[in-house]
């Protein structure tokens, strides 16, 4: 029988040390290889191009400058861009989360009538949905094209998301509603009062998750929306994308006297784009086990 060590009070092989050893480093690895994309981005961004180009850029900046920041903030529309995406994610995960919430709580209670059918109903919708023609063609059909109402009241809710509310609200101690029912409080009361304040780490997770897909999408705000006055940022950065693509031959022409080029300054853009979210991440992310690991609790 191999060695065996104590912790935490209770005794544990050699064969489980190992693997948690094994798990840990694996864990690190995946770790790295996840996040050497997002430090690549910021690296190329603030090295010359030509160093960019060439393959040299890997590990380190080559010869900081902030050339490509300073030529994409001073992009046409960018900022207006920018706002577009600010007002986007803040009116649309706040219309996300009305919708999730409100159905969450109504499918958790067990007293509702059809309560497994408009379950059911829901989750089906998670494998099988109308597709893309049809669903241009039902915004076409409400007036809903080249409006700020169709980039945020047409993606309301995501099935998922709601499915993690629910489960959290199933947790609630039927004890605490059924003493607010005998004080005289109504459903109203008693969801404000009672459900939402139990349910901060649901609520953050799903309001992250919201607000990440709100911030990053750009798929359909850019088939929805023709005015560039409205379009999100990610749209932009899309079109520069596909621009530099166009136009490759120039824009491989760098020198070593050249401070930027569209390469280093989409890597620029994309930097800004994703500031916010890496800003906003850790204030939340611990609420993250607790309200993903209630997403598989059976409801």
């Amino acid at each position: 029988m191999g060695k065996k060590h104590k912790q935490q009070g209770r005794v544990i092989g050699v064969g489980e040390r190992i693997f948690d050893v094994g798990m840990t480093i694996f864990g690190i690895l995946l770790s790295l290889l996840v996040f050497y994309p997002v430090y690549y981005v910021v690296i190329a961004s603030l090295s010359k191009p030509l160093y960019v180009e060439n393959g040299s850029v890997m590990f380190a900046i080559k010869h900081f400058t902030l050339e490509s920041y300073r030529q994409a903030v001073a992009k046409p529309g960018v900022w207006t861009a920018y706002g577009n995406t600010i007002f986007y994610t803040t009116a649309g995960v706040l219309v996300n989360m009305i919708f999730s919430t409100t159905m969450a709580y109504a499918l958790s209670k067990k007293k509702l009538v059809l309560r497994k059918f408009f379950t059911l109903f829901t989750i089906f919708t998670m494998w099988f949905n109308a597709g893309i023609i049809p669903t241009y063609l039902t915004f076409r059909d409400f007036n809903l094209l080249n409006t700020r109402t169709a980039i945020i009241l047409g993606f309301a809710i995501n099935t998922y998301n709601m499915i993690i509310m629910k489960s959290f609200f199933e947790q609630v101690p039927y004890e605490l509603e059924e003493a607010a029912y005998i004080d005289g409080a109504d459903h109203f009361t008693i969801f404000f009062r009672i459900f939402l304040p139990l349910s901060k780490p649901a609520l953050a997770t799903v309001g992250m998750f919201y607000g990440v897909n709100r911030w990053n999408s750009y798929f359909w705000a850019m088939q929805l929306v023709n005015d560039d006055t409205k379009a999100p940022l990610q749209v932009l950065l899309k079109k520069m994308m596909v621009d530099r693509v166009a136009n490759a031959s120039e824009a491989a022409i760098v020198t070593q006297n050249s401070l930027s080029s569209p390469t280093t300054v989409i890597y620029a853009m994309i930097v800004i784009a994703i500031l916010p979210v890496l800003v906003v991440f850790p204030f939340v992310q611990k609420y993250f086990k607790t309200g993903l690991t209630v997403g598989g609790v059976k409801g």
